[in-house]
């Protein structure tokens, strides 16, 4: 039976640029493709980047009981986690890697429990948090106000998670992650 390692973090932290890392290591890891009802931007694919869903549609497939989590983010715009994509995984012999919030990563190990670890990435500060999302310059000062806020929020949710990483220094980081990982899938 394959194991599921989840990473949650705040935007910002460096956890995306550890699941890519992780990914390309040796650990038959495969990435879980949320689902959203965002449109695609630019060349994002269905089942590739996300699964595109209307509004209609993903509010279906809640009410089917299809998702292990998701979030209304704003009106209309879902973001979740299919069961059929992480069970499509499994059948094919991998190991699932999510890439999920904080409150996404606390349900998706409280359904899956000693199947799951369950990672943290903080920042070392919110301070710093701020500087990274102003020196990736893709969002207004508004946009990075309104992220550190949320930041601030997710960050106590850290201790509801089977492991804290600190992101100090992302080749240090990378390395921890490594062999958390490595360690739990040889369990």
């Amino acid at each position: 039976m394959g194991h599921l390692v989840i990473f949650s973090a705040p935007s910002g932290s460096g956890k995306s640029t550890i699941v890519n890392y992780l990914l390309l290591q040796n650990l038959n890891l495969q990435f879980s493709i949320s689902a959203t009802s965002r449109l695609p931007r630019g060349e994002e694919k269905h089942g590739v980047e996300y699964y595109f869903h209307t509004p209609e549609e993903f509010r279906q497939k809640i009410t089917n009981g299809e998702f292990l989590e998701y979030e209304e983010v704003y009106t209309d715009k879902f973001y979740g986690t299919l069961k059929a994509e992480v069970e499509r995984i499994i059948n094919s012999g991998g190991n699932v890697i999510f890439d999920v919030d904080v409150v996404g990563g606390c349900n998706i190990k409280k359904y899956y429990g000693d199947r799951a670890l369950s990672v943290f990435i903080q920042p070392p500060s919110v301070e710093e948090l701020r500087s990274r999302l102003i020196a990736r310059g893709t969002d207004s000062l508004e946009v990075i106000e309104s992220r550190v806020e949320k930041a601030e929020y997710e960050l106590t949710f850290a201790p509801q998670f089977d492991v804290i990483i600190m992101n100090n220094d992302l080749d240090t980081a990378k390395a921890e992650a490594l062999k958390i990982v490595s360690d739990f899938l040889a369990e």
